[in-house]
């Protein structure tokens, strides 16, 4: 009979669940995680990484299709085989579950297969391939995650109305897509498709795609995705979506209240997402707020001993942002039962970046120029264009730009916005800046590397105080 008993126990394995585990391991507490599906959740499995892999499958036939702008001929026709895609993207979730189920077995983390339920704040139940196991910890991390949140009317059938799930393992190339919301999971499986060669429209209920985002990115990026051949309906909403024997008939109100009815033959909802936080045992242990738990700056609940981080707790909903509640929390935790050297420190929600991998992608970090106008800022801006910059030229890649915003009176870098090839990559730099509270003076002193497009971000601070170069 395996040993029940545990410093701490991880409900979920997602990008939050499995870091909290590992940390926990490396500060000396007996740790355990229990997993109802696959070892890396949603991210590893069905989100975050095999959507890359079918994204970077699109941008190669991309390059492929345009290979005479490189000054390169390529005989035959360039076409996708659509299940060699998929299969390379499910190769890639493989290869990071086991390398997961490797990194718990080398942390001496025991893994509890099957769906747990909360009996108490720090004792849970596993049904699983073993029968069920009663398990008891001295503290307990939630780390269920979220999953898509279902049209009410149309709710996803994995045949014509899809969630990402299902937009990632199709069992046919959809011919005519609509896609309805424009938030990054919306718009990354839009750009995959319509450079797959699918007619693709995608709705939007507020007044801009990507409407997190700075307004000026949001613009380039509808301008972009139109000359790309997507239709963009933004200020617009589904009011009716029905199955038919070839695809689905979405009744759809456009931004001046016209209402006219399409058909498509497929459909993916991409509006928000819903905690998992039913069916745990939750309901008498934590305060919630539309079914996500209610935490402290570390993750603590109302509960003594029971934790929670990740996509079933207040967003942002990203990865990285789980993954750094997992440490901070395990932390916390080790503090609690006597280390004297962990020192957890909470998370600042103000230098958490965010990515879009659609083409061309979209990374930002902090606040937009008018969120920092709406905060009492007065500020100082300032935008640099690719086209000013040589590496991005030579790339075949001039499209974009890079935003920053200031506290017009302190220096201090209030947000960065980018839109471009690489930008993803290149977004760090900014976020590193803001967590060492930088201003203009140390960025402006900073060399960047020439030629490369992260140039341009040097220039941008520059534009902010009317210094640019290469404008």
């Amino acid at each position: 009979m395996a040993d029940t008993n545990y410093d701490v126990i991880v409900l979920g394995s997602g990008p939050g669940g499995y870091v909290a585990a590992i940390r926990c391991a490396q500060l000396g507490l007996k740790t355990a995680i229990v997993e109802r599906e696959l070892l890396g959740g949603i991210c590893l499995n069905w989100g975050c990484i095999p959507t890359k892999a079918l994204l970077r499958s699109a941008e190669i036939l991309h390059y492929a299709q345009h290979a005479e702008d490189y000054g390169l001929k390529i005989a035959g026709k360039i076409e996708a085989d659509l299940e060699a895609v998929v299969k390379r993207s499910r190769g890639v979730a493989k290869q990071l579950n086991q390398g997961v189920t490797h990194l718990m077995k080398k942390n001496k983390i025991v893994v509890h297969m099957g769906e747990g339920t909360l009996t108490g704040p720090t004792s849970l139940t596993v049904k699983g391939e073993k029968g069920e196991e009663k398990l008891t910890a001295k503290h307990v991390i939630v780390a269920t995650g979220a999953r898509a949140r279902d049209l009410p009317f149309a709710p996803a059938d994995g045949e014509r109305v899809w969630t990402y799930r299902h937009a990632m393992t199709p069992k046919e190339m959809p011919k005519k897509l609509l896609v309805i919301g424009s938030g990054a999971i919306g718009i990354e499986f839009a750009s995959f498709y319509n450079d797959m060669g699918c007619d693709v429209t995608v709705v939007e209920m507020l007044d801009r795609v990507v409407p997190v985002e700075d307004k000026d990115v949001s613009a380039f990026l509808e301008k972009s995705l139109t000359k790309q051949g997507m239709t963009i309906m933004t200020g617009a909403g589904v009011e009716d979506l029905k199955v038919t024997d070839n695809g689905v008939r979405a009744k759809i109100k456009d931004s001046k209240g016209k209402v006219s009815e399409t058909e498509f033959s497929h459909c993916i909802t991409a509006i928000g997402i819903v905690p998992n936080t039913e069916n745990v045992g939750l309901e008498k242990l934590v305060e919630m707020d539309r079914g996500f738990i209610q935490i402290d700056d570390y993750g603590r609940t109302k509960s003594k001993g029971l934790w929670a981080i990740g996509d079933c707790t207040p967003g942002p909903w990203l990865a990285h942002k789980a993954s750094h509640e997992g440490v901070t929390t395990a932390e916390a935790i080790a503090k609690e039962l006597g280390n004297k050297e962990v020192h957890p420190h909470p998370l600042d929600r103000a230098n958490i970046p965010g990515c879009t991998y659609c083409h061309p992608q979209i990374a930002s970090v902090g606040l937009t120029e008018a969120k920092a106008k709406e905060a009492g800022y007065e500020v100082k801006a300032g935008t640099f264009p690719f086209i000013g910059n040589g590496k991005a030229i030579a790339l075949g890649e001039a499209e974009g730009f890079v935003k920053t915003v200031f506290d017009a009176k302190t220096g201090e870098l209030l947000g960065a916005h980018m839109v471009g090839a690489e930008v993803t990559e290149m977004i760090q730099g900014f976020v590193v800046g803001k967590t060492l509270e930088t201003t203009e003076a140390e960025l402006m002193q900073t060399v960047f590397p020439h030629p490369t497009i992260s140039e341009s971000m040097h220039e941008s601070v520059l534009a902010s105080y009317g210094r640019a170069l290469h404008i």
